[in-house]
């Protein structure tokens, strides 16, 4: 067998154990979601991120191997990243809506939604290489991939909450 064969067969395998494990991930965000909306001013709610992917770790078989963490993780991570999304979509939307409204009065403002994007782009790049030294901690050992999923789930939370709760305060203004 050649070796272009070998890997091609090998990554099949990979792929299709990876799609049979995904399939046994018991993950629901509810854990994580209504700690954050059932907080309180005396509650830090950045403990809820993580909640979900500690249940799915519990319930899932082999949930606690390494594959199983990241598959957990990474669960959550997805959830939060679309929380993000939504949230830096709507507050998009608000501060471009204010900047034309702003515009339309004649003031020379800095624009909100460009500080907004300058913003989000440089937290892009501060998260992932947090993330990064996260992993290297771990010395190329099997921990570094949860290690930095983990990572990135929680600071990927920690920023949908901010961009929430701007969006909040700006339209109680």
């Amino acid at each position: 067998m050649t070796a272009f064969l070998k890997l091609f067969f090998a990554a099949f395998l990979f792929v299709s154990a990876q799609g049979a494990f995904a399939q046994e991930l018991e993950f629901s965000p509810e854990l994580s979601l209504s700690c954050y909306y059932e907080s309180d001013d005396g509650m830090n709610p950045h403990g809820c991120i993580g909640l979900s992917a500690n249940a799915c770790m519990e319930a899932t078989p082999g949930g606690y191997s390494t594959y199983g963490m990241g598959g957990c993780l990474n669960a959550e991570l997805s959830f939060w990243d679309q929380e993000l999304n939504a949230a830096y979509g709507e507050l998009m939307t608000y501060d471009k809506a204010v900047d034309a409204d702003g515009s339309d009065m004649g003031r020379a403002a800095m624009s909100r939604a460009e500080n907004l994007r300058n913003m989000q782009r440089a937290w892009i790049g501060f998260r992932d290489a947090s993330c990064d030294y996260e992993r290297s901690q771990w010395g190329g050992g099997t921990g570094g991939g949860p290690a930095f999923v983990g990572c990135m789930m929680q600071m990927t939370g920690e920023q949908a909450m901010a961009l929430q709760l701007a969006l909040q305060y700006n339209q109680a203004q």
